[in-house]
């Protein structure tokens, strides 16, 4: 799963605020780089963030989103045994 991705279902899965240090700990991510996903998800509308003194609380933005993840997980777990195999899919020839 794409690091942007991983970002937004950890902040699904906290049921509310996470601070860049929170995510860093459970995503296992340089410091940087998820500042740099987050800054993006922001951007995008995707995520909010709050300042509250020196730390930043970030939240999913957008009910929508956490509604979109969770049917893409559900789809992906359906066909968990297709996606899995799936190693290269070439284009059609023309």
């Amino acid at each position: 799963m794409p690091d942007g991705s991983r970002i937004r279902s950890r902040l699904l899965r906290s049921e509310g605020e996470l601070t860049v240090g929170a995510l860093v700990e459970r995503l296992a991510l340089p410091q940087p780089h998820v500042s740099n996903h987050l800054a993006c998800l922001r951007w995008c509308g995707f995520v909010e963030a709050r300042r509250e003194g020196r730390l930043v609380f970030n939240r999913i933005a957008d009910r929508r989103v956490e509604a979109m993840l969770e049917l893409a997980q559900s789809l992906l777990a359906d066909n968990a045994e297709h996606v899995a195999a799936c190693c290269r899919i070439e284009e059609p020839q023309r």
